[in-house]
């Protein structure tokens, strides 16, 4: 399978300040919520996006001092894909490649809107819960 990474773009990017009265005592949990969504081009299996997001929003229950939408798409050339196994290999491997890119894209918001940056955490396997046994099974990490 090789997979040629064509570029990335932001299909949605917001921040909202809430002015929510936090104590100082307080630990505040974010609580990131993760999509992706994977389309080909009609037209053309080779070319596929992947697109990530990230949501940060408050609610009444668990008010956050602000709410971030982040939606990258990660454009890919993909060629012989064999089967399930490797669409679900690449889905992961684009995966990696689009996320780091969604890591800056919420740190650099957050900076400019005057906040503490936020920082989502590096991740080095799976963000997704559906992909973990894959990643497991293809690289041998988690495997006793």
């Amino acid at each position: 399978m090789k997979i040629d990474f064509k570029g990335i773009t932001a299909e949605e990017i917001s921040f909202k300040l809430n002015r929510v009265k936090l104590n100082p005592e307080d630990k505040l949990d974010i609580k990131p919520q993760f999509s992706r969504q994977v389309r080909k081009v009609n037209g053309n299996d080779k070319l596929n996006f992947v697109a990530l997001s990230v949501k940060i929003e408050s609610t009444e229950q668990d008010p956050k001092p602000f709410n971030v939408l982040v939606s990258l798409v990660g454009v890919f050339e993909v060629e012989e894909l064999n089967g399930a196994a490797d669409e679900r290999k690449f889905v992961i491997e684009a995966t990696k490649l689009v996320y780091p890119y969604l890591r800056a894209a919420v740190t650099n918001l957050t900076a400019s809107a005057y906040i503490a940056p936020l920082n989502l955490p590096v991740i080095s396997g799976p963000i997704f819960p559906e992909d973990r046994d894959q990643f497991a099974f293809t690289t041998g990490e988690g495997l006793n």
